[in-house]
């Protein structure tokens, strides 16, 4: 019994020091968008920031073990203490370093169901800390006046998830997408956590409408965007719906849409499927998402 227990700490210990590894080499890199408001990119999702007289807003927070470096990156921005974050859904690479943003003095915001979700057990089993959790949640919008401007919070319904945001800078003209929006490459859309094809091209629509030609895009991962590549991934994932929605139609089994590239060819060269989810992977996602929303 002793020798288990031994084992299972020396795993855990080993497991958590490989994670560590994986984020030594990483750097923040910091893009400034408009006088006040900046995109920092490491390891997960891009996380937006909103510095000024009111102090530190923060858009989502990537793994745990890169906290002490985005601290280090917000620092050479402003010496003002952290006041809200936002987390624009659940998923770990997102809403990772809660816990360590709280501390340092940050409020958590997010949608119902993401507290929703952060109560669930981990796939480890381990369970999120009261730290990590959301302090202020919201049903369907939430506006925030913040260092002289209203930052406009709008939830999107089974997108990614079930519990998606986007987030619009009002005078800065910034709009942050979270994973709705990954910028040339297909999107990873969970249908495990509530996310849909409908819901995410929707979402994606929704985010159109509310910015210009002028709006600089965050997405939730990728490079800084603007309103026509945000066009062009809607038109990607309108065509790849009506290819695979003829396929469905027709009889096509879920193997056959798997292995037919003729379905994605016309993004695959376009190497939208280099990323996180490869054209096998969107077909079946497209596939299994299409084929539920028909049995409703």
């Amino acid at each position: 019994m002793k020798t288990t227990k031994y084992l299972l700490i020396f795993t855990l210990l080993l497991t958590t020091s490989i994670q560590a590894q994986r984020y030594d080499d990483v750097k923040i890199k910091t893009t400034q968008l408009t006088e006040q408001t900046y995109m920092l990119q490491g390891a997960g999702g891009n996380i937006g920031i909103s510095v000024g007289t009111d102090g530190v807003f923060i858009i989502d927070d990537q793994f745990a073990p890169l906290s002490e470096k985005i601290l280090a990156a917000i620092k050479t921005l402003s010496d003002k203490p952290l006041k809200f974050l936002v987390n624009t859904h659940f998923h770990g690479d997102h809403s990772g370093g809660n816990e360590n943003m709280a501390k340092a003095g940050a409020t958590i915001i997010a949608h119902n169901t993401v507290k929703k979700r952060l109560l669930q057990p981990k796939r480890d089993g381990s369970i999120s800390p009261k730290e990590a959790l959301p302090v202020i949640t919201f049903n369907d919008k939430l506006n925030i006046t913040v260092n002289g401007e209203t930052i406009a919070i709008f939830h999107v319904d089974n997108a990614h998830t079930d519990g998606d945001s986007l987030l619009y800078f009002t005078e800065s003209n910034v709009l942050h997408t979270g994973d709705t929006y990954f910028n040339g490459r297909y999107p990873y859309i969970d249908l495990n956590s509530g996310g849909s094809v409908n819901g995410y091209i929707e979402a994606v629509k929704h985010g159109l409408m509310l910015i210009d030609d002028d709006t600089k895009i965050i997405p939730g991962h990728g490079e800084l965007s603007n309103k026509t590549e945000y066009k062009n991934f809607l038109t990607m994932l309108e065509t790849l719906k009506t290819s695979i929605q003829k396929a469905i139609d027709s009889g096509k089994t879920e193997y056959e849409v798997k292995v037919d590239s003729t379905l994605t060819k016309k993004y695959d060269v376009l190497e939208f499927g280099n990323g996180y989810i490869n054209s096998e992977r969107i077909r079946l996602t497209f596939y299994k998402s299409l084929k539920k929303e028909l049995k409703h």
